[in-house]
């Protein structure tokens, strides 16, 4: 499941029309969290980052947010500034370093370095009490007699961060500016709304689609935006769920059942 930190959605105004519409998620996650996920989705060791490659992907993701007009974090914005910051430094021979106090390290990763370990400590011990919290819920002090329930639905067996949906996001907009002519004007004004009423129109409850299905029908880059947008809402709306049921599989939208 998508684990949701406090970004504002905003409208794109250079493609969107313009509205009063928001979008507001609860995302617990941040800078560090979208470090961990690139040197994770690289398969890399913490110890062998490369700032060059890490720091080009994530001004990748902040552009994505700013496309959104997702009023970003500050955290987000100062740690850009340090990757920057920190790429330019290894770009510099070692006679030619800042002669400041974190000039005295050979490289100066470890200061990030050290950052990330210490974070995924705490964040790894997070899971940790969160999961043993899940346990201890199963436990009754007396025996009760074993009620009959219906099947319970399982989980995804993978696990989404809203990295994850980004990505599969800036895949679908790759692909769409890769395939379209973009000399063509095309007057398309779609609102989130209008896009929200589609995609509630398209998947029927319990129905589950390909993400990058729900984009086939655009024929803008403002359009596949909003619906991305629409989508965001959706799961705010509590409508749609994102599963993954093999890991590295196709992320797939599944819109909840009607109780």
């Amino acid at each position: 499941m998508i684990s949701l930190a406090p970004l504002h959605f905003l409208p794109y105004h250079n493609a969107v029309e313009e509205t009063d519409y928001k979008v507001k998620l609860d995302i617990f996650e941040g800078p560090l969290d979208l470090l961990l996920y690139l040197i994770k989705r690289e398969e890399l060791d913490i110890t062998e980052v490369s700032i060059e490659k890490i720091t080009r992907q994530y001004l990748d993701y902040i552009d994505t947010f700013r496309m959104l007009n997702i009023d970003l974090a500050s955290e987000f914005i100062v740690m850009a500034a340090n990757l920057i910051y920190l790429k330019s430094r290894t770009l510099l021979p070692k006679q030619e370093q800042p002669p400041e106090e974190e000039g005295d390290e050979d490289d100066p990763r470890w200061e990030l370095i050290r950052q990330l370990v210490e974070y995924k400590k705490f964040k790894d011990a997070a899971g940790y009490l969160a999961r043993r919290e899940e346990e201890q819920q199963g436990y009754f002090p007396h025996q009760p007699e074993r009620p009959e329930l219906p099947p319970v639905e399982t989980d995804p067996v993978a696990e989404l961060s809203i990295f994850d949906l980004i990505q599969a996001f800036q895949k679908v907009l790759k692909r769409f500016e890769s395939e379209h002519d973009f000399g063509q004007i095309v007057d398309d004004r779609f609102t989130v709304a209008d896009k929200v009423e589609f995609l509630l129109t398209e998947l029927q409850p319990g129905g589950r689609r390909r993400f990058q299905t729900l984009f086939e029908m655009a024929t803008t880059k403002a359009e596949v935006i909003v619906t991305f947008l629409a989508v965001l809402e959706l799961m705010k709306m509590n409508q749609f769920r994102v599963r993954q049921d093999l890991l590295l599989g196709d992320i797939e939208i599944e819109r909840r059942a009607e109780s």
